[in-house]
């Protein structure tokens, strides 16, 4: 009996919850890349030079982590509805603002307003997920939700190069269309999430009364067990040894994977591709990504093992680092850096899984906050390695070593320091 409730309340809950998640973080990401598209003709025209526009990119990240941990805390007190709508509204408004931008300056404030006001959304579902999937679901439900990643990177490609293509309509510029198109779906799915989206369990009327009991009773026995290897308060949530070192092999993770994704077209197209080709080369990579991103994922689960999936992720990033670095200027580098990106987007949920067996309520939200927040420094920090190798050694070889340094770190990190014992024993329904 509890068999048939579980597999039916799962199964509501997949989809009531997972394609509206997946949808905000598809748009959180075309927001975010946007200004890539953009800066093709934005940056003459506000006078953007190269480094004040990367220089942008640090603005963004700086309001990005500054405000990850204390956005996550009042979602756990105020509830997810009504913060996650208060996150798409204020980005996409803020992001419509970036039309409006006049010169460097302005541009600069307006991209770490956007990083606040976009602050607590990933850590935020992740989240929200610890209200509604059992430890048995957390990876599948992590990864599936984070393949929304590639896929707005596949499709808000061609749609700002497209939107790029109506300067001068209404007087405005291409960019400015950008901004101010691809805000307004944010805006209005903020409000749709307001009507849409049930904090609790226990709030749920699309369940039935077994089903919100049987998952309220699942949800409170596997809290209960975590918590029988000792309670984390919200400082220790940063500060305890173990979550520093997630964050620690987070960081890696994340330096690897946006350093290598800046600079991806840049080493297919000195293979001698053309610019259609360097789009479908790069592609490439983004499928075996997302192919991984939910293989790993169910396989975490199935098997109940997060730690040496880690490790396998890691090590397959690190290798295919370094044999892109060792066949650069080859079509074997292609291979390797497919296999890097299986391996990062891999990583995804046996990672995310295992914050949840340690930390508890509030702790909770601290804690995927803080792991986040520090990890995604390597967004300003892979990049520059990157191009600080290349600069020094004239070729992209020694940035690629450099970068598989970082995910080797991290394999070392799974190896000796991540043993989290697994407190919470979910058998998983045949049926998924």
């Amino acid at each position: 009996m509890d068999s048939a409730i579980e597999t039916s309340a799962m199964r509501k809950v997949y989809l009531r919850i997972l394609p509206l998640t997946m949808l905000l973080y598809l748009l959180c990401y075309i927001d975010r890349i946007n200004v890539g598209f953009a800066a093709l003709t934005m940056n003459k025209d506000i006078g953007l030079d190269a480094w004040t526009y990367g220089l942008s990119s640090s603005a963004f990240y700086l309001g990005y982590v500054l405000f990850e941990v204390p956005s996550n805390l009042v979602m756990d007190r105020v509830g997810a509805r009504l913060w996650l709508a208060r996150i798409m509204i204020s980005w996409g408004l803020i992001s419509a603002l970036t039309a409006v931008v006049w010169g460097p300056s302005s541009f600069l404030v307006i991209r770490f307003l956007l990083g606040a006001g976009e602050a607590g959304l990933f850590p935020g579902v992740l989240l929200l997920f610890t209200y509604w999937f059992p430890d048995g679901h957390r990876a599948r439900i992590i990864s599936a939700f984070t393949l929304a990643l590639p896929v707005s990177v596949a499709l808000g490609a061609p749609i700002s190069t497209a939107i790029l293509g109506m300067d001068g309509v209404l007087g405005l510029k291409g960019w400015q269309w950008i901004y101010i198109l691809e805000a307004l779906p944010t805006v209005i799915i903020g409000c749709f999430v307001l009507a849409a989206m049930t904090d609790r369990p226990a709030q749920a009327s699309w369940l039935t009364e077994p089903e919100r009991n049987w998952l309220a009773g699942t949800m409170e026995t596997e809290r209960r067990a975590v918590e029988s290897g000792g309670k984390f308060n919200i400082l220790q949530s940063m500060t305890n040894p173990k979550i520093l070192l997630l964050s620690l092999n987070y960081l890696g993770i994340v330096t690897a994977s946006l350093g290598l994704l800046l600079f991806v077209p840049q080493i297919i197209k000195a293979l001698g591709a053309t610019n259609m080709g360097v789009g479908y080369v790069t592609s490439l990579a983004y499928v075996c990504g997302a192919i991984s991103m939910f293989g790993f994922g169910w396989l975490s689960d199935r098997l109940r093992d997060r730690r040496w999936l880690l490790f396998l992720t890691c090590a397959m990033s690190t290798l295919g680092l370094v044999i892109a670095g060792a066949t650069i200027g080859t079509w074997w580098s292609l291979f390797g850096i497919c296999l890097a990106t299986t391996g990062f987007y891999g990583t995804k949920g046996p990672f995310w899984a295992m914050p949840t067996m340690l930390l508890t309520g509030a702790a909770t939200a601290s804690g995927l906050a803080f792991i986040n927040a520090f990890g995604n420094i390597g967004g300003a920090l892979g990049p520059a390695i990157v191009g600080w190798l290349k600069a020094e050694t004239g070729s992209f070889s020694g940035g690629l070593y450099g970068l598989a340094a970082f995910t080797g770190a991290s394999m070392v990190i799974c190896a000796v320091g991540l043993h989290i014992p697994r407190r919470v024993g979910v058998e998983v329904a045949a049926a998924q």
